[in-house]
């Protein structure tokens, strides 16, 4: 039997925190607990929104827990609903808007270690 235990105190020390919400790992081989999956826990600041990005390597998946997103991929717009699954296609660019009562609490699951281009203010995309 093999398992890897990460305890909130250790993802708490390795939380990303931004202006719009924040980002934290809980599994994955970046962090050294997990190799063919990543999961991370997202937070969106009610009335924010993070920034457009894409993924060349994999499909994301986001199942929201609460609050209300509204996601633009590539030129459509979704409404996101808790309890509601998403999936976002490889290569998708896809951002999302906390437009509920309170701040947006998601799952963010993908296979592997995605790569990740973050649009600059220039609208251009560098890989980070």
């Amino acid at each position: 039997m093999s398992y890897t235990l990460r305890s909130k105190q250790e993802s708490e020390r390795e939380k990303v925190v931004e202006k719009w919400g924040s980002l934290d790992w809980l599994a994955g081989k970046r962090i050294g607990n997990a190799n063919e999956l990543t999961i991370g826990r997202c937070i969106i600041k009610k009335g924010h929104s993070n920034p457009r990005h894409y993924h060349t390597n994999s499909e994301e998946v986001l199942y929201l827990i609460r609050g209300r997103l509204k996601h633009f991929i590539e030129d459509k717009e979704i409404v996101v609903e808790p309890g509601d699954t998403l999936v976002i296609s490889s290569g998708d660019i896809h951002n999302a808007l906390s437009i509920g009562e309170e701040d947006a609490d998601m799952i963010t699951a993908y296979p592997g270690v995605r790569d990740f281009y973050l649009e600059d203010e220039r609208g251009s995309y560098k890989k980070r």
